[in-house]
């Protein structure tokens, strides 16, 4: 498959396109600066497209088959920039998948977004921004899977998660960006988990069989 991925210069990005590579699927990378480009060389990227979230890339969408959105805003930003990047940035994608022909969408959201209301208020824009750009998604028709990692660590890949629809807790729990870039990978052509919405925390089960369970 030639699969489109959407914030692929992000840490859990870079992960991805080098898990899509070993698959032996074909990573399009998007990136937003040209001097990104040898770092997705490196990870095995076959094409590279340059796009910005807040303007029309809707050209990275041809020749693709599935699209994992990976992209977000990141914590040095404000609410303006998690609403044109994390939200929006995601429903123009959906838009542009289905103008495209392009069914399978895969998206990385966030524990928690569930019930932005009990974040916080320093983590509530962020969070409902996710749970919006979800619900959208669940709207919008296409073939989605939205996957919702805990707290993010930069543990080395363990190869090993749990998933649930819902954890009550995650208290002292986190999920290494390499797991959940591997996982995020892993359901592209998965069939059992199109039209789901999950959370995953680092676990037991090879990723493989938890998948195998949903």
């Amino acid at each position: 498959m030639n699969v489109l991925v959407i914030g692929a210069n992000g840490q859990v990005g870079r992960n991805i396109v080098e898990e899509l590579t070993q698959k032996g699927h074909d990573a399009v990378a998007m990136i937003r600066k040209e001097e990104q480009r040898e770092e997705m060389e490196k990870r095995g990227a076959k094409k590279i497209v340059l796009g910005d979230l807040e303007k029309d890339f809707s050209h990275a969408f041809d020749d693709v088959d599935a699209v994992i959105f990976a992209a977000g805003s990141g914590p040095k930003t404000g609410a303006d920039k998690t609403l044109t990047i994390d939200l929006w940035g995601s429903v123009k994608a959906a838009d542009y998948a289905k103008q495209k022909g392009v069914k399978r969408f895969i998206q990385l959201g966030s524990v928690g977004s569930d019930d932005p209301d009990a974040g916080g208020e320093e983590m509530k824009p962020y969070l409902v921004a996710k749970r919006t750009a979800d619900d959208l998604l669940e709207q919008s028709g296409l073939d989605y899977t939205i996957v919702r990692p805990g707290p993010l660590s930069d543990d080395e890949k363990t190869g090993h998660i749990e998933a649930a629809s819902h954890f009550e807790s995650f208290e002292n729990r986190s999920i290494p960006r390499a797991d959940v870039a591997r996982t995020l990978a892993e359901v592209v052509d998965r069939k059992n988990t199109y039209g789901k919405v999950f959370e995953i925390l680092q676990g037991e089960a090879e990723i493989a069989q938890e998948l195998d369970r949903l």
